[in-house]
């Protein structure tokens, strides 16, 4: 058995084990999230905090855990009698990503079940769980269905299996901790809600504590064994903390003061529902525990805010977490607590979590600098003296607009103008790829699946996952009396089961290709594009797709994305994205089928949905509209899934982009059909080639 890292052993990070030991204190503060880039510790920190939980007491031989003091009275191993129980470590249980429900909630021998009409089940992770710790790395990328199944039981505190008329439940209340990489994707909001903490972690930049860090994991490493021994006293000293603090906790004092100061913040953050307070009265009152008080101060407010409200608040979804501190301190200082006791602690943030007090000052995890509304990558303003041309204004807003193909032609090549703002997002129509898929569980196109409604029933290929009843009964039924059946039960072999066959929806990979050139750059024009692709962008981040974004102008096309689960960074790019020069239409869909064809051979069950945002004009290349033609025909040959958001504006209209539609396969529409609240007919299927149902990537 490995030995873990010890937990008093990380270097730096004081939010992140600060909040770990505050639910350690005290669980009904529910659990935490960590975010943050890849080797920052995560894992280690959550995994050494079992080391340090104080044992449970359980009912000997109970496969749930129950509590012998209050034993659950349905639990599958009852009824319990008073009697015998045994202490143990609590558990830390790992939920892989890729685990199957079965795995999670556990499984009715279902074969048992039809023939001797018994109820064999056999525990899952929930059930393990119970009384300890579920730990999810990367729970972002975890699928929908095993998050709905989560927050049911974080809801209800027990999980129910179902299975065709046969029912099972079992207490299940745990400590959920998750982390992940914010740049893989987001989480979906309802279980975001269900973490009672989040913490933002980053590789400290100090070169000091960068080789403490090095100079730790490889003495582990060498020898796990002694390395925890040198440890042993600190590691002995924050349980015996942890212990004392949990003895405290009922005395902690929360008065009407804190109250408010928790009340105000969280109306003046405008979060939605209650569960916020609650979390931030928990927290200040495990502060107040661990710190030894018996009272709540404005500073543990303070800090319960910053550790419970960042995931909280109302926001894009592309914005970055975290609170305005300059407005945390005036609306405490407005609201505070007239109940405090003089004196106490020590100063906005308190001790360490380690008890030291010799840890790094600050509020920890919040030096990434905030890009600002107008920030473009890494935080930096946008240009504002970018080259204008010499002796003129920028291009005027018709410029490129008169005449084929006419575009504006600044001294100096490519005319480059300054990024433009995108235009304030709103709710598209639902873009779906035709035909039935078989990609990863999402939102927007119809797919085979292991969750949804049953379609029809089939021979199980593998282990049963999903029984179809009915059917598996009528495949029985014709052969009973050679089997012998002389009982009640029904006689079932093997080769009668069925597997349930189902249908729901899976997520796309929505490619982007979009024209930057000059007679897109009409400052007007080109932020209501921006704004248009943001709101796809919004669509797909809500439907669980991967994005990708490839832009064109001037003699190139250049991947400004390559396909990702992270759609903010999507929106990150988008905002930067500079315009001007000629339109290589060709070279757009040229590197765009490029992408396409890598994507596929990387994932070749998520079907594609290219989504080409332009006026349709092709200026770029020799004979560059017969060369946009041919490109075209490409996606159309391979049935890709495409629509063509037409960007031509003024009274006269050439109807390129509807051209180019009909060579893709697909189907146009224009920035104002592109509304869901449009009146004009609904776009639901994207027209595409004959082989619609081909997957790709």
């Amino acid at each position: 058995m490995s030995i873990p890292f010890p937990f008093t052993a990380v270097v730096g990070q004081d939010d992140l084990r600060l909040a770990l030991l505050l639910n350690a204190v005290s669980p009904a503060v529910g659990g935490v999230l960590v975010r943050g880039e890849k080797g920052t510790a995560k894992s280690t920190a959550v995994r050494a905090l079992s080391a340090l939980m104080p044992q449970v007491d359980v009912v000997s031989g109970c496969r749930f855990s129950c509590d012998p003091d209050s034993p659950d009275p349905g639990c599958p191993d009852g009824p319990h009698t008073p009697g015998a129980f045994a202490s143990r470590p609590a558990r830390m249980v790992e939920l892989p990503v890729g685990a199957s429900e079965d795995r999670l909630v556990g499984a009715l021998d279902i074969e048992r079940a039809l023939a001797e009409g018994v109820k064999a089940f056999e525990p899952g992770l929930l059930a393990d769980a119970h009384r300890g710790i579920l730990y999810v790395d990367e729970v972002n990328l975890l699928h929908d269905h095993l998050v709905d199944l989560l927050l049911d039981a974080a809801a209800m505190g027990a999980s129910y299996v179902e299975r065709e008329g046969v029912s099972v439940r079992h207490a299940s209340k745990f400590l959920l901790v998750g982390t992940m990489n914010p740049e893989e994707g987001e989480l979906r909001p309802q279980l975001l809600d269900r973490f009672g903490l989040t913490v933002e972690v980053a590789a400290s930049r100090e070169p000091g504590q960068r080789v403490e860090v090095v100079r730790r994991r490889l003495a582990h490493d060498d020898d796990p064994a002694g390395f925890a021994a040198r440890w042993a006293d600190e590691e002995a000293a924050v349980r015996a903390r942890i212990a004392a603090a949990r003895e405290l906790l009922p005395s902690v004092r929360l008065g009407d003061g804190a109250l408010r100061q928790i009340a105000a913040t969280c109306a003046a953050f405008e979060v939605d529902g209650m569960r916020a307070d609650i979390v931030m009265a928990r927290t200040a009152t495990a502060l107040a525990a661990w710190a030894g008080r018996t009272d709540v101060l404005a500073e543990d407010v303070r800090q319960a805010a910053l550790l419970a409200l960042p995931h909280r608040r109302r926001r894009n979804p592309f914005d970055a977490p975290g609170l305005d501190e300059d407005k945390l301190d005036e609306t405490l200082e407005e609201f505070g607590g007239q109940d405090e006791p003089d004196g106490g602690g020590d100063g906005p943030g308190g001790d360490g979590p380690d008890g030291s007090g010799d840890g790094p000052d600050g509020d920890g995890g919040d030096d990434d600098p905030d890009p600002g509304p107008g920030g473009g990558p890494g935080g930096q303003p946008e240009p504002e003296d970018a080259p204008r041309g010499d002796g003129d204004a920028a291009t005027p807003p018709e410029a490129g607009e008169a005449g084929e193909g006419g575009e504006p032609q600044p001294a100096g090549g490519r005319g480059e103008q300054s990024p433009v703002r995108a235009a304030e997002p709103f709710r598209t129509r639902v873009l779906s790829v035709p035909g039935l898929g078989e990609g990863a569980a999402g939102r927007r196109s119809r797919a085979r699946t292991e969750h949804g409604r049953t379609t029809g029933a089939r021979r199980p290929q593998g282990a049963l996952t999903k029984l179809h009843l009915a059917a598996t009964v009528q495949a029985a039924a014709p052969h009973q009396r050679a089997r012998g059946r002389s009982g009640r039960g029904l006689v079932v072999r093997r080769d009668d089961l069925r597997q349930a066959t189902r249908e729901g929806r899976e997520g796309n990979l929505v490619l982007f290709a979009v024209d930057a050139s000059g007679s897109m750059a009409a400052r007007q024009r080109m932020g209501a594009v921006k704004g248009a692709v943001l709101s796809l962008l919004l669509d797909a981040y809500q439907r669980r797709d991967k994005v990708g974004l490839v832009t064109f102008r001037g003699t190139a096309a250049d991947v400004a994305l390559p396909p990702t689960s992270s759609v903010d960074a999507a929106a990150v790019r988008l905002e930067s994205l500079p315009t001007g020069g000629r339109t290589p239409l060709a070279a757009g869909l040229l590197r765009a089928h490029e992408v396409l064809r890598v994507e596929r051979l990387r994932d070749p069950a998520r079907r594609a949905l290219m989504v080409v945002v332009t006026d349709g004009r092709a200026t770029g290349g020799p004979e560059p509209v017969a060369l946009a033609s041919r490109a075209a025909r490409l996606f159309a040959a391979d049935g890709v899934a495409s629509v063509v958001v037409d960007c031509e504006s003024g009274p006269v209209r050439l109807g390129l982009a509807g051209r180019l539609a009909g060579e893709l396969g697909g189907t146009a529409v224009t920035l104002d059909e592109l509304r869901a609240d449009s009146i004009a007919g609904l776009v639901k299927d994207v027209q595409g080639s004959g082989q619609h149902n081909r997957r790709v990537a």
